[in-house]
């Protein structure tokens, strides 16, 4: 079994808004790192996007941000604030053998949080990347951070998968 790096919304759009405690470039840099770190070592990058139901044409902003998606990765299109509900991420996650899900992205209380939700549902041990989510508020991503995720796995920094 393995890890796999799950990283929700990091969208244009998204990283644009004004996030807090890190801004959206921060949690991007920092992210892309991530995927580096985890494509050397051979694990797998799935990278999660919302598209806007019933709608004729998406938001400008809403593909990845520049060169975030490489060959070989997972790409998830959601239509909902989750990853797991009405697509494939869990067949998918199955087929490469994955136990652990690194989830890392934006934003921490809405995507990134509902995604974690499901995933510990579905039966997956989980690790947060605490500064490579942010919020759109400093004190709700603590508050996430600090006294939800704790109790769905283990919270820790980049640094820690360098």
């Amino acid at each position: 079994m393995t890890s796999a790096l799950i990283l929700v919304d990091l969208m244009p759009r998204i990283v644009a808004l004004p996030l807090a405690p890190h801004t959206g470039d921060e949690v991007l840099a920092r992210c892309r790192g991530l995927a580096e770190s985890f494509r050397a070592s051979g694990r797998p990058v799935v990278l999660v996007r919302v598209e806007r139901p019933n709608v004729a044409e998406q938001p400008p902003g809403s593909g990845f941000a520049d060169g975030l998606v490489h060959a070989g990765d997972v790409v998830v299109v959601k239509r909902t604030i989750g990853a797991f509900y009405g697509t494939d991420l869990d067949e998918r996650l199955r087929q490469l053998g994955a136990d652990t899900l690194v989830i890392a992205g934006l934003v921490t209380t809405m995507g990134v949080e509902s995604t974690a939700r499901a995933a510990a549902d579905h039966g997956y041990r989980l690790e947060f990347v605490a500064d490579a989510m942010s919020g759109l508020a400093a004190d709700e991503h603590e508050f996430t951070v600090e006294r939800v995720f704790p109790r769905f796995g283990e919270v820790r920094k980049t640094a820690d998968y360098g």
